[in-house]
């Protein structure tokens, strides 16, 4: 199958870079536009138990910077010769921003690492991985 857009979601885990450079391979030789994406969830509660919540503008400010942060690592990782690559940096619930992004940029692939999240998220949230799978627009390749 020729691939035309690729989609890679990275969390900055190991796993999701792995499946980001996976990603790179298949939209190099295909000679497909690989997206990059990173969803960081709203800092809700990230003040603490007591107190106001921070301005807008440091919230804001704090979750531009924790997005770019996942994003620099796992481009800085990614062999980008002979590569059409877009980075996007979204905020909001992962599966359904990622769903979302796929369907915005008409994706013909989507690829992310098993797992990313820590123990807890997944207890609590359940894994991203098993609801795109579910609800991915477009075939999904899910990296070990």
């Amino acid at each position: 199958m020729a691939w035309k857009t690729i989609v890679a979601a990275t969390d900055g885990s190991e796993r999701s870079i792995a499946a980001t450079q996976f990603a790179a391979n298949l939209a190099r030789e295909s000679g497909a536009k690989l997206h990059v994406v990173t969803v960081v969830r709203p800092p809700e509660g990230w003040w603490g138990i007591e107190g106001a919540p921070p301005p807008p503008r440091a919230m804001s400010e704090a979750v531009v910077d924790a997005r770019q942060s996942i994003l620099d690592v796992t481009m800085s990782k990614l062999d980008q010769i002979d590569l059409d690559v877009t980075t996007a940096l979204e905020v909001g619930e992962p599966s359904g921003t990622i769903v979302k992004y796929c369907e915005d940029v008409e994706a013909d692939l989507l690829v992310l690492g098993r797992r990313g999240a820590g123990f807890i998220e997944r207890f609590v949230m359940g894994s991203v991985a098993d609801r795109l799978a579910h609800y991915s627009p477009c075939p999904i390749l899910i990296i070990p």
